[in-house]
C-alpha cells in the first residue's frame, strides 16, 4: 500500500521533498511528521508564495520519499486544534539534535502551528 510505503519513508527520514499544486516543476525540501498514520507539514517561511500557499489554492500534489513519487491531496485539516499537541510533539521528537533545536521550538509557536496541512495519498 503506497500510504504505508510513504508513512515509513517519513518516520524514518529528516527531509522530504514536496511539490506543491499542478504548475510546481520541482521539489522543495521540507520537514514532514506523522500522527496517527496522518501526514502533516507547517510551512517554516509563512511567504506568499509558499509551498502552503499554492496549496490552498490547488491540493493537488506530490511528495517524494526517495526514488518514489507519490501523488496527493492537501488540506487544512478539519480537527487541527485536536491534533496540535500530538504534531507538536512530533516535531520535538524527530527534530530534536543539534541545530535542528531551534527550529523545531521555532515551528510548534503559533504562526507556524496556523500553517499546517495535512497530505493524503492517493492510492
Amino acid at each position: 500500500m503506497n500510504k504505508d510505503k510513504a508513512l515509513l519513508y517519513i518516520n524514518n527520514h529528516n527531509i522530504i521533498e514536496i511539490k506543491a499544486g499542478n504548475q510546481r516543476t520541482t521539489f522543495l525540501e521540507i520537514w514532514m511528521v506523522t500522527v496517527n498514520d496522518r501526514i502533516f507539514a507547517r510551512s517554516w517561511g509563512l511567504a506568499e508564495k509558499s509551498w502552503y500557499n499554492t496549496f490552498l489554492q490547488d491540493p493537488n500534489g506530490q511528495i517524494k520519499c526517495g526514488d518514489e513519487i507519490f501523488n496527493i491531496k492537501a488540506l487544512v485539516p478539519d480537527d487541527l486544534t485536536e491534533l496540535t499537541s500530538g504534531i507538536n510533539t512530533a516535531y520535538l521528537t524527530k527534530y530534536n539534535t543539534g541545530s535542528n533545536l531551534k527550529y523545531s521550538e521555532g515551528i510548534i509557536q503559533q504562526k507556524h502551528v496556523e500553517k499546517t496541512m495535512e497530505f493524503i495519498i492517493c492510492e
